[in-house]
């Protein structure tokens, strides 16, 4: 039999997620594939650079926990395709990767539009955890 968890077990790993990473969490969007795994190099060209909400994420609830605030940048750093995303604390240290698309296509996050130009806002439309094992 497969693991299971309480809903209150898997908000609560959820909502660790959060406060490990911490205050001022800052978000890379990048060019190309995510690295093999969050310990490896970065890759790929930065595209978008932002710190994100002093509380980024919404309180988990049923399992899943979403994006809180607004996740916008005025400025993109540099023109190219979005194609994978990293969370650092503001000390640096990643802790989160993952896929990015444009909304409605499936990635962990979705954008408004993937084709970057530099100096365009950018606006992230969706970023989603939801905790397994129920």
């Amino acid at each position: 039999m497969a693991h299971q968890f309480s809903v209150a077990l898997r908000n609560a790993r959820l909502d660790a997620i959060e406060a490990t990473i911490g205050t001022s969490a800052i978000l890379r969007i990048r060019t190309g594939a995510p690295p093999a795994n969050v310990a490896a190099a970065d890759t790929g060209t930065i595209l978008v650079e932002m710190t994100l909400p002093s509380d980024w994420m919404a309180a988990a609830s049923s399992g899943a926990k979403a994006m809180s605030g607004t996740w916008q940048d005025a400025s993109a750093n540099a023109g190219g395709t979005a194609g994978h995303f990293r969370i650092y604390s503001s000390g640096g240290t990643a802790h989160w990767q993952g896929t990015v698309t444009a909304t409605g296509g499936g990635g962990d996050m979705t954008l408004d539009n993937t084709t970057i130009s530099a100096g365009q806002t950018v606006t992230i439309t969706s970023c989603t955890l939801t905790e397994g094992n129920a």
